[in-house]
């Protein structure tokens, strides 16, 4: 029986520190972390040893955690040290890697070194300009290698995107997280407020530019130069400085509400509260399917959204979600009143959250994927041969 040593390899996503705060008892910080981390050290009974190496820590370290998790932190604090980074590999002397961002270079250094590999991925892949173009060529060269053994990817437009840019549909394999919360949940809601309220939206996510944070803060002030009253409260980390600025010189600090980045369950809560949550991101940000929309759609909590392409498969203008133009805060602002003043449009929306929700599940999990790519069994591969994107199992979503 072969020995395996499997080294799972990550941008972002301290393992380290979501396994201690996890196991003090504290709460989920991102969707279904608690089961990525017991997924992995399920892993542990498959193989001699499994470890994961985190790229940005805020410092290096080697440690064998309590569930027998080696986890090694690269202590990068942005761009990717290169040699260092696989220094580290060849010291762990690895005999299977899971890579978990695009990273040309390390599935290189896996084909020269002949380790079998699982990429499994969270992102689309932007096909305008010649500078995307080239290096999507050069990704879906790489992944096609037959080192590459199968590439997963978030959700079935994710998946379609990398077939998009030439990667072969016969070893693309959709996968999703498991469903921590559903729509069965929550009940649908309708519009009502108190005249001495503002309507509360919703943002959550990262707070950068490219994820349409801006757009947010400037629509809010579009509807309150109008005197509509409503609030936005923004949930998650990143430039928070550089955008309450934003908010201060626009005259509307006191409509906007900075929560930081909370615990999963908390997260939950406030889109159940909300009347709306906006999902604006720009087309040059690339995003999978995003948790923000699964989490919505499970709280029925009415959607307005950019169009960017990731989005256009399963949301639906004035059926599931209200979509406006990338980037443009009058037209958010426009879908924000227009939602917040139709109570017939937003019960239909809230109401239709449910059947989008189930037409977005796609059968294999993370756990799925990793677990029978590591067993190698004859009816494992037959499985997911049967989950791949040319299966056919996809035509009905």
């Amino acid at each position: 029986m072969q020995t395996i040593r499997l080294l799972i390899i990550q941008y972002a996503g301290d393992y380290r520190e979501a396994f201690v705060r996890l196991a003090a008892g504290g709460d989920e910080t991102y969707y279904a972390q608690k089961y990525a981390v017991d997924t992995v050290a399920a892993l542990g009974q498959q193989t001699e040893e499994v470890a994961t190496l985190c790229c940005l820590t805020d410092q290096p370290y080697n440690q064998l955690l309590a569930n027998g998790v080696r986890a090694i932190g690269a202590g990068f604090q942005g761009r990717i040290d290169w040699p260092t980074l696989r220094q580290l590999i060849t010291q762990y002397h690895p005999t299977h890697l899971v890579i978990r961002s695009p990273i040309r270079p390390l599935l290189h250094w896996s084909i020269t070194h002949q380790l079998p590999t699982l990429a499994i991925f969270a992102d689309s892949f932007m096909t305008k300009g010649w500078r995307h173009r080239l290096r999507n060529y050069r990704l879906a060269k790489v992944l096609n290698h037959s080192q590459i053994q199968w590439v997963g990817n978030h959700g079935l437009t994710a998946s379609q995107s990398l077939q998009n840019i030439g990667v072969n549909p016969h070893k693309i394999i959709p996968w999703d997280w498991p469903a921590m919360v559903t729509p069965d949940d929550f009940p649908a809601k309708t519009l009502a407020r108190s005249s001495a309220q503002s309507w509360q939206v919703l943002y959550v996510g990262s707070v950068i530019a490219d994820k349409g944070v801006g757009t947010c803060i400037d629509a809010i002030a579009q509807l309150r130069s109008q005197d509509f009253p409503v609030s936005l409260t923004i949930a998650g980390a990143g430039e928070i400085d550089f955008f309450a600025h934003q908010a201060q010189d626009l005259n509307i600090a006191d409509a906007i509400e900075w929560v930081g980045l909370l615990p999963h369950p908390q997260v939950i809560h406030l889109m159940h509260r909300a009347d709306l949550i906006l999902i604006p991101s720009h087309h040059n940000y690339p995003e999978g399917l995003p948790m923000t929309i699964y989490e919505a759609l499970s709280t029925r909590t009415p959607i307005v959204a950019s169009d960017h392409p990731m989005f256009a498969k399963y949301l639906r203008q004035g059926r599931n979600a209200m979509i406006v133009p990338a980037a443009d805060a009058i037209a958010l602002a426009a879908a924000i009143k227009t939602t917040l003043s139709q109570p017939t449009l937003y019960q239909a929306l809230s109401l239709n959250a449910a059947e989008t929700w189930h037409n977005i599940q796609v059968p294999t999990k993370f756990a799925d994927l990793v677990n029978r790519w590591i067993s190698n069994a004859p009816e494992d591969i037959q499985w997911l041969m049967s989950h791949r994107l040319a299966s056919g199992e996809y035509s009905r979503l």
